[in-house]
């Protein structure tokens, strides 16, 4: 397989066989196969710009390694093809138990069962469907079922995000691209196997979950929805069952612990058991919502509809003792609510796959030190950085009445004592004309959104803003409108396992992004089929 890097074409259109030939120097017709790797844009010299692709050829007629020495281009080589396998099961033991149906719980279920394992799935929530109509009903009345939300249920908490499916994972093992392959077998549009930043967005993915699960069945898994772990059978320092919250008990010589990142009463019993844990970094901030209009205009120089909805990446750089980042960029999107407790407010942000929305947000979030909640706790305790979320959560909640609570960048300047470097402009005031935060359901408190975090905190969003503001025009405009508060970027805490993804006791597999392993869909299912490979290899010493 030749594989051809930084090809670079037109966004008006090129024929890719037809490039490759010419990049290549053979004619088109010795093209017998070609797969995009990889599309990107360059956008570097807008709004001159193009798709960079790598693709993968096979010549007939040619003999590859002689063809890449003779052309001698540094964006020409010769790569292997690389298919990812499952470990071959050559001992069934007692059928895997998996807590969770988020990523990780599903990816590992399936792969179990594709290999004959007939997995027992439990999860706390309702299966999708039923889920899309507690998280609506929630969204348009406000009254939240606490196990059946946008934290909990079939899919995890990404089902209601965008989709997003870009790692900094390495793939040396080809867990990635199975984790892709799988996605589109499911329903899944095909060009996230090559597309830089792939996503699936909500409304397809609830789709894609709902035919992995059939798929699963026929494998001969079996799910069992709310219903919730509530404790762990122990015997010494082997884990040999759970309990659920129907009281029935179920046993396994293997029990994969993927609950997800705000399963928070499941981490007080993992606590209680005396279930090795430590606490992890996290970070906290605000969603922030553009004209979707303006981050086009900045990224690509025009406003194009055949580039859609442009994305955005930022990274704070010196400022301060604490990092700050965007987090989760939901093009064309909405900002919802995420609460899963009673009295808690945490808020997230979402796009269809369309991402046709007016609006575009992302969470701006800021570093959590370990003295912004040791306060909130006994020092030794590994749930520190949850105690410390859920303050915030019921200040947000107070603070909203319930409902979520927003303010405009300007307001939020001169509320902590400062002021912004953006100078209105006609190249970007006109975009803000009229312009109002895209919020699913109606639920929306205007109030002083400054007071939530410290003022450390406070102060490092505030010269975050200001330099981003420097690098998308209008970033930082005051009527850039705030919400508040993402809570939830990832897991405040890790449940310790070793190599083999095995904790100190023996038959739990700590799996996914609330065991602190991953940080996303692909991540966290990736972690899932980890998992699933080491459980077969320790199948075998039984």
């Amino acid at each position: 397989m030749i594989r051809i890097t930084q090809c670079k074409v037109r966004i008006s259109g090129q024929d890719l066989k037809k490039k490759a030939a010419e990049i290549l120097k053979v004619p088109v017709q010795e093209i017998i196969e070609l797969h995009i790797v990889k599309q990107s844009i360059d956008a570097r010299k807008k709004p001159d710009l193009f798709y960079v692709y790598t693709l993968d050829c096979k010549l007939k007629n040619v003999k590859e390694e002689n063809l890449v020495k003779k052309l001698k281009n540094k964006d020409v080589c010769v790569v292997d093809e690389f298919i990812y396998q499952f470990p071959k099961v050559t001992k069934k033991g007692q059928r895997p138990i998996i807590i969770g149906t988020g990523p990780a719980g599903l990816f590992c279920g399936y792969m179990l069962a594709k290999a004959g394992l007939k997995p027992i799935l439990l999860e706390r929530g309702s299966k999708v469907e039923e889920r899309k109509r507690d998280v609506e009903e929630f969204w348009k009345t406000g009254v939240l079922n606490p196990n059946s939300n946008v934290q909990f249920g079939e899919g995890g908490a990404g089902t209601f995000s965008d989709g997003k499916l870009n790692t900094l994972v390495k793939d040396k093992y080809g867990r990635n691209r199975k984790v892709l392959e799988i996605f589109v077998e499911h329903g899944a549009n095909e060009n996230i196997l090559y597309d830089y930043k792939a996503h699936i967005g909500t409304d397809v993915l609830m789709n894609v979950i709902r035919s992995m699960r059939d798929t699963m069945i026929q494998n001969g898994a079996d799910f069992y929805f709310n219903t919730r772990v509530d404790k762990l059978i122990l015997t010494e320092q082997k884990v040999t069952g759970v309990v659920t919250s129907d009281n029935k008990e179920w046993y396994s010589d293997f029990i994969v612990l993927a609950v997800g990142h705000s399963a928070r009463d499941t981490f007080e019993m993992l606590h209680k058991s005396s279930i090795p844990m430590e606490p992890k970094d996290f970070a906290v901030g605000f969603r922030v919502m553009h004209p979707q209009k303006l981050i086009n205009l900045s990224q690509y120089g025009e406003d194009n509809p055949v580039l859609g909805a442009a994305p955005y990446k930022l990274t704070g750089e010196k400022l301060g003792d604490r990092n700050a980042y965007s987090f989760c960029m939901c093009p064309g999107g909405y900002v919802v609510n995420a609460s899963s407790e009673e009295k808690r407010l945490a808020i997230n942000g979402m796009s269809y796959s369309d991402r046709a929305g007016s609006n575009a947000n992302s969470a701006i979030v800021v570093m959590v030190k370990k003295e912004d909640y040791i306060n909130h706790m006994d020092n030794d305790s590994p749930l520190c950085g949850v105690y410390f979320q859920q303050s915030l959560e019921q200040k947000a909640y107070e603070m909203g009445k319930g409902k979520i609570p927003v303010e405009t960048y300007g307001e939020f300047v001169r509320g902590i004592g400062q002021e912004t470097a953006n100078v209105t402009n006609e190249d970007t005031d006109y975009l803000f004309d009229d312009f109002k935060p895209a919020i699913k359901g109606e639920f929306v408190e205007h109030c002083p959104l400054h007071e939530l975090l410290n003022d450390d905190m406070n102060h490092t969003f505030y010269r975050a803003m200001e330099q981003f503001g420097t690098k998308i025009k209008g970033f930082n405009h005051p009527k850039t409108y705030l919400a508040g508060i993402e809570s939830r970027t990832s897991s405040p805490v890790r449940i310790i396992r070793n190599d083999e993804c095995l904790s100190t006791f023996n038959g739990l597999y700590p799996c996914g992004e609330g065991a602190g392993y991953a940080g996303g869909i692909t991540s966290a299912a990736m972690d899932g089929i980890k998992v699933a490979e080491q459980i077969v290899h320790h199948m075998d010493f039984l």
